[in-house]
């Protein structure tokens, strides 16, 4: 029985916690009704939990986190050796926001806060290079809701460019030699639990015009389950 590795990078702001599930949850909740018959285990790596060797995982997923590939804490440098192990190792990854800033800049891209600021809400992503785990006939664009100002700002070499915007270039890529795919939205938000962490940060890192434009634009459908079946899809793929 496959399971899926999940590294929690981070956790909800201290106010809201108690409120939401965990990361690792939130992405069972996602893919558990894609992938029957996998189980679902997490490794707290920001709570100072160790990391396994990723020849022994059948899949490995790296969440979001309120931290940058640039900071200095003491478990980043060690993530970024652990995501070029298991490519050499041959274990597939998926990063979400952070792992896929993660994912990046482990395999050479150059990643940073961007001049574009925040971006927050429901945003759009056009598909340049469609995947098999996409299926035959994937979308022209998907949708999915984000939280970040860090982007990849290059493209790895070896990636494939799968997705983008005006707002934000490289938003999904699949490394095909690494046995890799990441996005930078986050499909396993709820449009409930984005507005709750947007209003954490009304009136200080976000205006109050900000927010308003933001939750109003996840009134209208995101593609949540469809970027869920196709990470599903990957695993699928990658496992078999």
């Amino acid at each position: 029985m496959p399971e899926l590795t999940i590294i929690e990078t981070g956790r909800a702001p201290e106010t809201i916690r108690q409120d939401w599930p965990l990361y690792p949850a939130m992405f069972e909740s996602l893919l558990a009704p894609h992938l029957p018959g996998w189980t679902f285990g997490s490794v707290a790596l920001s709570n100072g939990e160790v990391l396994p060797d990723p020849a022994s995982l059948d899949a490995i997923l790296i969440t979001g986190s309120p931290a940058g590939v640039y900071d200095d804490t003491p478990w980043m440098a060690p993530l970024m050796d652990y995501i070029r192990w298991a490519a050499d190792a041959q274990t597939p990854q998926i990063g979400i926001c952070f792992g896929h800033q993660a994912i990046a800049h482990a395999l050479g891209a150059q990643v940073a806060k961007s001049d574009k600021g925040w971006g927050i809400g429901r945003h759009v992503y056009d598909i340049y290079a469609p995947q098999t785990w996409q299926g035959p006939e994937p979308p022209k664009s998907f949708s999915l809701g984000v939280s970040h100002q860090d982007q990849v700002l290059t493209l790895p070499v070896g990636a494939t460019h799968v997705a983008g915007s005006a707002f934000c270039e490289f938003a999904a890529l699949a490394y095909p030699s690494a046995k890799a795919i990441s996005f930078q939205g986050h499909p396993e938000f709820s449009p409930g639990f984005s507005c709750a962490l947007y209003g954490v940060r009304k009136g200080t890192k976000f205006s109050v015009e900000m927010v308003d434009e933001a939750e109003t634009s996840l009134q209208t459908p995101i593609d949540n389950d469809l970027v869920g079946q196709w990470m599903a899809q990957f695993l699928k793929q990658s496992t078999g």
